[in-house]
């Protein structure tokens, strides 16, 4: 199963000028834990995926919203000379082909 398909909402921004945020969230507690313990979500899974470090990969769950965060560096600083989305929000994409 994809991503696309258990998560409710998956969505990116900026967290400051150097950080993007991806925020996936799930509409019940089997569809959150399902995902919270697949390794798909690691942070050397999500590094490959979008080209960064895993140690500059931080993926944190949070139970209680049925809810996961992964933050990390942005390979070009927000607004910087060829920044292609100065606000982060384009950057969920590559997570939606993800198979859970």
């Amino acid at each position: 199963m994809k991503l696309s398909e258990i998560a409710r909402v998956i969505r990116s921004k900026n967290a400051g000028p150097r950080r993007l945020t991806l925020d996936i969230m799930f509409e019940t507690d089997a569809d959150y834990n399902r995902v919270a313990q697949s390794p798909a979500l690691g942070a050397d899974n999500i590094g490959r995926l979008y080209r960064v470090a895993a140690d500059q990969v931080t993926v944190i769950p949070y139970p209680v919203g049925r809810a996961i965060k992964i933050v990390m560096a942005r390979s070009i600083m927000a607004g910087d000379p060829g920044d292609y989305d100065v606000y982060g929000a384009q950057q969920h994409a590559p997570l939606l082909g993800i198979e859970i």
